[in-house]
């Protein structure tokens, strides 16, 4: 008689019953998109840079999108990121240097991030 199959997940990416999303997982995709939404940032000062250097029709066209309600909200949310980054950046060199690695410790440090970076983008608007 063949044995029943056990019924258990197969992979940690089933959400739900199976599997409980942690800050430490949430944190480390957080580090990761930051870091790929600032090369698109980066690439948009390059195009405004670019664009300042080709002429003024360019220049004014460039410039129109990046000053814009859209391009505000893609420079504030660079912001964002950028602090989220650094700080995720601290994060993992305390991890390197063996502190922090308990997981109550780690959650907490994942929390700071965002919350920080939050703060510090504020206080980037306000200041700038």
């Amino acid at each position: 008689m063949p044995e029943k199959p056990v019924e258990r997940p197969l992979s940690p990416f089933m959400l739900g019953q199976y599997y409980r999303l942690q800050m430490t997982s949430v944190s480390s995709l957080l580090t990761r998109i930051t870091g790929n939404a600032l090369i698109v940032a980066a690439f948009l000062i390059v195009w405004w840079l670019v664009a300042a250097a080709t002429g003024p029709d360019y220049f004014a066209t460039a410039n129109g999108f990046m000053t814009s309600w859209f391009g505000d909200l893609v420079f504030t949310l660079s912001a964002l990121g950028m602090w989220y980054h650094y700080l995720a950046g601290l994060r993992h060199f305390l991890f390197d240097a063996g502190h922090g690695l308990e997981v109550e410790t780690a959650e907490k440090l994942g929390w700071a991030c965002i919350i920080g970076s939050v703060v510090l983008t504020v206080l980037t608007i306000i200041i700038v």
